[in-house]
């Protein structure tokens, strides 16, 4: 028997996802969640995030690629608009990343969480995998350090790449594993030196296709699991606001379906495997 962390990604980027993830939590179908606290919805369903204080992994889902920021960005967010991952690693590429803004709008998501909750995030990840890309991790463990002291409690970080023969034998979605494991290359050295816990294998990469069997790539995410492995998944209902904001639609309410199902248990116990919060020691 292992324990795995599954994370629900994107909670408050519409009220549909964040119905749907508050659900999956009060069935203790899932054991960690992390907000997208620039979204307008966060402070409608922080208040009832935080019934699950203590429950189940409370994080910081940072966003650059979604909607606004919440500090003027002139450089990175001209028009208001946070941008497109492929712009951000176009920039990151050049090296034209604004450096002081990203700073300056990571420290204010977090702020957003704090303010509600009182506390620092359980953990923080990001959006399209955006805090591990190549210029956006410096700057990211830089802000991490200066508000997160050793000798204070630390959330963990999130690292979206594993190690290529666990890749290898879940087979499914190797090529884009890999992908975001090149993106994001040396991250996890990164965040070890400076002492953050991170978790120690990652799955579930999807093609977020509405008429594949889930229930199946489900089982090839707990394949091969490292010894604090961490899937995550993106469940949640469909509302009028998704389609215009984000591609995957109808796949979040076949994962929601999967999740509050019997035969989600059943994938658990045939791959010997339970729900667990991320382990501290």
């Amino acid at each position: 028997m292992f324990g795995f962390v599954l994370c629900a990604d994107d909670f408050a980027m519409t009220a549909g996802i964040s119905r749907g993830i508050l659900e999956l939590l009060a069935e203790g179908r899932l054991s960690a969640t992390g907000a997208m606290t620039n979204r307008a919805h966060w402070p409608d369903y922080a208040g009832a995030l935080l019934d699950f204080d203590g429950y189940a992994d409370l994080g910081v889902h940072l966003n650059l690629t979604c909607g606004r920021p919440l500090r003027a960005m002139p450089t990175f967010a001209p028009g208001g608009e946070l941008p497109t991952l492929p712009r951000i690693i176009a920039m990151a590429m050049r090296g034209k990343l604004p450096v002081k803004e990203l700073a300056a709008e990571i420290n204010t998501q977090l702020d957003a969480f704090e303010l509600v909750t009182g506390r620092p995030p359980d953990f923080i990840d990001g959006h399209q995998h955006v805090h591990g890309l190549k210029g956006v991790q410096k700057v990211f463990l830089e802000v991490l350090n200066r508000r997160y002291p050793a000798h204070l409690p630390r959330p963990y970080i999130r690292v979206s790449a594993d190690r290529v023969l666990r890749i290898a034998r879940r087979r499914q979605f190797a090529t884009k594993a890999m992908q975001v494991r090149q993106l994001s290359s040396g991250f996890k050295s990164m965040l070890e030196d400076a002492c953050f816990l991170t978790n120690d294998g990652f799955s579930g990469f999807s093609s977020f296709d509405p008429k594949a069997d889930y229930a199946a790539q489900f089982a090839r995410y707990l394949i091969a699991p490292g010894k604090r492995h961490l899937v995550m998944c993106h469940p949640g209902y469909v509302d009028d606001e998704l389609p215009t904001i984000d591609p995957v639609l109808d796949s979040r309410e076949r994962e929601l379906e999967f999740f509050r199902s019997d035969a989600f248990w059943e994938v658990c116990a045939g791959a010997g495997a339970e729900l667990v919060r991320m382990p501290r020691g």
